[in-house]
Order: structure tokens, then sequence, then C-alpha cells
């Protein structure tokens, strides 16, 4: 296949007027530059139902579109949409963030000169608190053994100040899908986000398995860009919660390669104690929540499996870089040991 474009921003919307009227214009201003040539914007939009493509047409006409049929949720949204791009990279970049000028050519850069690196993510800060890391992906994500997830400059609920102490470049877990670049070739050999997680942790689950093909994934903290955050579900929403233990589960399940259902058992349990916990504080629909994701990870189970088995052949190694060998809820919550990213003790 002939590549067109060298660099395809492509920003999956969903309702997102406000975002789109507020950020987009920024985006392809900071696209045009000379230092990022070949690169083109694409918005794909999932069925709005607000005038969200009206505003793109009118705001921002030299942006593509793609226009969905329905709302296929973030990760066959992007798979639809991606399908119909030829480029070398994709940007998965989600319509809440707002670049500064020079936030794509650090990544192009990086990419270009690490071939062995199948996608990064610049440094996320937060938009409404501009001096502080981003939750969903501050400066570069990994897990623990049991598959919690936390940053470079955000463990669980405690977010760092940026201080410019995580401004190296490193290899990690798991790159944010609110800003991620990715070969698009390999996007598509790795078999693209797993539709099957609708949203959450599909492209922490993709990360995984490009490394299990023997690739790297890291972050480029020279970029940075600042996110709103829970544009498309609330952080406090029930259904997002439903969605990250469910998602975790299965990713759990496709990709874990050593004592697997020992881990999720222990998993299982440790979710079990947190419903308990949201029970008795009254948070009765975060109990719900917690119920449903096992119920319906327990339906899935078979789909893991035949969906794990499908990917073996693409196995050329362990994905151990960038997993905490530990328990960061019990070293954080329940030691009441309140601590960093460097103070952890990590895979290299």
């Amino acid at each position: 296949m002939e590549i067109k474009t060298k660099t395809a921003v492509v920003i999956l919307n969903w309702n997102g007027r406000h975002f789109l009227e507020q950020f987009l214009g920024k985006v392809f201003d900071s696209i045009s530059s000379p230092n990022v040539s070949g690169t083109k914007l694409v918005v794909a939009d999932n069925a709005s139902s607000d005038d969200s493509v009206e505003v793109v047409k009118t705001g921002c006409p030299q942006a593509e579109l793609i226009l969905l049929d329905k709302n296929y949720g973030f990760a066959d949204g992007y798979n639809k949409s991606l399908e119909q791009i030829e480029a070398e990279y994709y940007v998965l970049l989600n319509s809440d963030i707002e670049v500064t000028e020079n936030w794509l050519s650090p990544l192009v850069s990086y990419m270009d000169n690490n071939p062995d690196v199948a996608a990064c993510a610049p440094k996320l800060r937060a938009f409404n608190n501009s001096e502080f890391f981003e939750y969903a992906g501050a400066c570069g994500g990994f897990i623990d053994k049991y598959g919690h997830i936390f940053c470079r400059g955000r463990i669980l609920d405690f977010i760092e100040e940026d201080k410019g102490q995580y401004d190296n470049n490193m290899h990690v877990f798991w790159a944010t899908g609110a800003a991620l670049m990715i070969r698009a070739e390999l996007f598509h050999r790795a078999g693209g986000l797993d539709e099957s997680f609708f949203a959450h942790m599909e492209e922490i689950d993709l990360c995984w398995r490009l490394q299990l093909m023997g690739y790297k994934v890291a972050n480029v903290p020279e970029s940075v860009v600042y996110h709103v955050g829970g544009g498309a579900l609330p952080n406090n929403s029930p259904r997002k919660l439903y969605l990250n233990y469910r998602n975790n589960l299965m990713m759990l399940t496709k990709n874990l390669s050593k004592n697997r259902w020992l881990i999720i058992f222990i998993r299982l349990l440790m979710d079990a104690a947190s419903g308990i916990m949201y029970l008795a504080s009254g948070k009765l629909s975060y109990f719900n929540a917690v119920i449903m994701a096992h119920w319906a990870f327990f339906g899935k189970i078979p789909l893991c499996c035949k969906k794990r088995k499908a990917f073996k052949h693409l196995i050329v190694k362990n994905a151990d870089t960038g997993i905490y060998n530990g328990s960061i809820v019990y070293k954080y919550f329940i030691s009441g040991k309140k601590i960093t990213f460097t103070q952890l003790k990590m895979k290299n």
C-alpha cells in the first residue's frame, strides 16, 4: 500500500461540539507547521446527535471528515475510521485535548529515530490545573502484577505537580489513548483496539500486545498537551467504573503469560474488597458497578481466550518492562505509604 501521508492526526468525536469549537482550530494550526509536513487532520464522528459535524465543516473545513453510522465507542470507532486512512503514523487524539505549538514534531522525530518503538505519547498535563500532571496518562503508564494501572506523575489518586522530574524519554508499559502515536502498519497487524472493550483500557491492552510482538512503547515528555478529561464519561460515573473493572480483567485474561488464573483470582478478591468499601460508604451505584463488571467478565472469558489464541502466533517475548512486581494498591493504601513513581523499583 502506497503511503500518501506521513502522519494522520485523528480525532474521534461523539457529541463533543464544545470541545471541537474550543480546541480543533489550534490542532489544525499546530500541524500546519513546515516541521511536520505531510500531516493531515481527520475528524471521525461516532454518529453524534449534536451538531458536531457542522461545527467541523464551518469551523475547520480543512479537516477531513469520516462519518460513522452509529456510536461504536472509542475502540471500534477508531478501528473503523483508521481502516479508511493511509498514513505511516496515526495519532489518536481526544477531542478534549489542547495541544501546544510544537507538540507533534518531537513525537514524529522520536518514532523516526527509534524503529523498535511501536507507539509513544506526549506528557499529559491537566487542562484545569496546568501545573499538574493529568490522571489519564501523566508521563507514561505502568501496571502492577495484578493489573492495577498507574503513571509517572500519578500513583492511583495522588497526582504530582510537574516540576520536570520526569522529563526524560522512557520506555513505559502503556501510552495514553488520549494522545497516542502509533505506527499504522503495527496498529493493523496487532489487530487494532479490542472492540469488545467499547471504551477504557483498550489502549493498554493494545500496548501490551505490541510488546508481546517484540516492540517497545515510550513516553516523550518534550511533547506536552493539556487534557480536560471525562469528556465522554465523567470520572465519577458508575458506567466508567464498570468498564474499567470489566476491561481490566479481560485484558489480564488475554495477555498474562505466567500464573494467569491465580493472578485473576487474587484480582477478583481485591475488586470484591473495593466493592464492599463502596457499599459501606453508601455508594450503592459503585458497588453495583463492580458486581455487574464481574458478571460481565465471566461471560467474556470464552471470547478473551479465543482472542488470546488467535494472537498467539505473533508473540515473540514476554512483556515485562513497566510492570511493578507487587501490589501498588497495598503499598499505597494499606501500608499507608503514599509514594511517588521515583520511589518504586521497576523492571527495565
